[in-house]
């Protein structure tokens, strides 16, 4: 069964930094897709950053230059760096992780809550 555990959200004060962990029950490749979505209450999940194969990255403007995504293939981690928050990046948290062609799947994290205070 592939399933994806997330860790690291928490409260903390606007301007600090958290860094979000997403580890993978299977092996993770350079081809595999993952990314980091959030949802505050009564909005639409929106993406906030993404990884995909030859370690491309890509990041609405909301988020670009204080957000960061990294992977570590070893540890089938999946990171996300968090800079400079602001009470608008309250939000869960959810991991995304995709595989494409053989062996193919598309999962989802329980998610987990980032609250940023002013």
């Amino acid at each position: 069964q592939v399933y994806v555990v997330e860790s690291g959200g928490g409260l903390v004060q606007a301007g600090g930094s958290l860094r979000l962990s997403c580890t993978t029950s299977v092996s993770m490749y350079s081809n595999d897709q993952a990314a980091w979505y959030r949802q505050a209450p009564g909005e639409q999940r929106e993406l906030v950053a993404r990884i995909t194969s030859g370690e491309n990255t890509n990041y609405p403007d909301s988020v670009k230059g204080r957000f960061s995504i990294s992977r570590d293939l070893a540890k089938n981690t999946v990171y996300l760096q968090m800079n400079s928050l602001k009470p608008e990046d309250t939000a869960v948290y959810y991991c995304n992780a995709q595989r494409f062609g053989f062996g193919a799947y598309n999962i989802w994290g329980q998610g987990t809550q980032v609250t940023v205070s002013s």
